[in-house]
């Protein structure tokens, strides 16, 4: 049981780094002030342009990705078997993001969780990440909403992963379990773009 409270300890407080908020404190501002109010890779873009907004993305990334590393080496030190280490990687991975979507330092408002969300996924299957990355950049270049982009992606993550297991590329169903938490917290954390999306006031990225 010290083995999975651990690994989840850690990977809460590693995806509960405030990459966005920082970055926009280096410019001056308090970013959760600017645009959506959200301190993903995306509002960071909007607000502060691509040389703020990408290393975002790439920090929130590594987050994920990091968390599924520092839960398989527990895992391994623990001496786990390979079902119980997905599940140790599997709550690494969901706490990661609540860690990013929910994070202490900021009062519990933090992002959409979809880069950090990428990076988990990455580290537990490329071609999970693949696909759900290919997912992503298709609908956003025909859509041209960053939101729709990342449900469908969202969406796209536990269909990818149980087509993985049906084709034994996973060792076991806790991650199809695993990836659908994930898409749920995803899409939820989404809700006010939903909203806006219904409404016709969802920020649309022109093209350029």
């Amino acid at each position: 049981m010290l083995c999975f409270v651990s690994a989840g300890l850690i990977a809460y407080l590693i995806g509960s780094f405030p990459t966005g908020y920082i970055a926009g404190r280096l410019r001056g501002i308090d970013i959760r002030q600017v645009g959506s109010g959200n301190v993903g890779a995306t509002n960071v873009t909007r607000a502060l342009g691509k040389n703020f907004g990408y290393p975002v993305f790439v920090v929130d990334f590594c987050k994920g990705l990091v968390s599924v590393f520092f839960a398989s080496v527990i895992a391994r030190r623990c001496g786990l078997g390979p079902f119980a280490t997905d599940i140790c990687i599997a709550a690494a991975g969901i706490f990661s993001v609540v860690g990013h979507s929910y994070p202490v330092w900021l009062g519990f408002k933090g992002g959409k969780g979809v880069a950090t969300s990428l990076g988990v996924i990455f580290g537990i299957s490329w071609i999970a990440g693949l696909i759900m990355g290919a997912v992503w950049i298709v609908t956003f270049k025909v859509s041209r909403y960053v939101s729709v982009a990342s449900i469908a992606a969202a969406i796209a993550l536990p269909i990818s992963m149980i087509s993985l297991f049906i084709l034994h590329n996973l060792r076991s169903p806790v991650l199809v379990y695993f990836s659908l938490c994930l898409a749920v917290i995803v899409v939820v954390r989404h809700r006010s773009n939903l909203a806006r999306l219904f409404s016709g006031t969802e920020p649309r990225y022109a093209k350029k």
